[in-house]
């Protein structure tokens, strides 16, 4: 299975760039290895959308509380939307959707079961929002094979994103 993580604040035009990468790079290899994501918005949809061209399976991780899906920040919502019409699997996880070090550690067990993670990383240092460097380490520390994509002209936003997203 291959994961993905990235930055939540990257711009509309660099996820048309980061897409048309995914996909150039899905088509382009041997095997049909399925993707995973946590639900959200960015780069899962991105990730999401190369997948069902390169036609593979889509598995998405939604958060749980008591057993019952946990209400989304209403940014990730409509994503979610697009994420679970393009799922061919919808996996449950409990971890609090609004809780950045929550959202880290649920990242953390979906790549510990891959094979493989994508980045989508501009090289950027974790901060106290982002962990998309954090991610990397982690997955490179527990042998998991990670392929960094950051496209030319992609750009970030700069604005804070709230905690909950990576």
């Amino acid at each position: 299975m291959i994961a993905v993580v990235g930055h939540a604040d990257v711009t509309s035009e660099s996820l048309g760039l980061i897409e048309a990468e995914l996909v150039a790079r899905l088509e382009g290899e041997p095997g049909g290895d399925p993707g995973v994501v946590r639900a959200g918005g960015g780069a899962p949809v991105a990730f999401a959308r190369a997948l069902r061209v390169a036609g593979r399976d889509l598995v998405v991780v939604i958060p749980t509380s008591g057993m019952v899906p946990a209400l989304l920040p209403e940014r990730d919502r409509v994503p979610t939307g697009e994420l679970l019409l393009l799922a061919r699997e919808v996996r449950l996880l409990t971890y609090d959707p609004g809780d950045r070090d929550a959202c880290v550690g649920a990242d953390e067990e979906i790549i510990a079961g891959c094979r493989r993670l994508v980045a989508v990383w501009d090289g950027s240092p974790s901060n106290g929002r982002d962990a998309t460097a954090h991610l990397v380490a982690y997955a490179r520390a527990r042998g998991v094979e990670v392929e960094v994509l950051w496209p030319a002209g992609a750009t970030r936003t700069g604005l804070r994103v709230a905690p909950g997203r990576r």
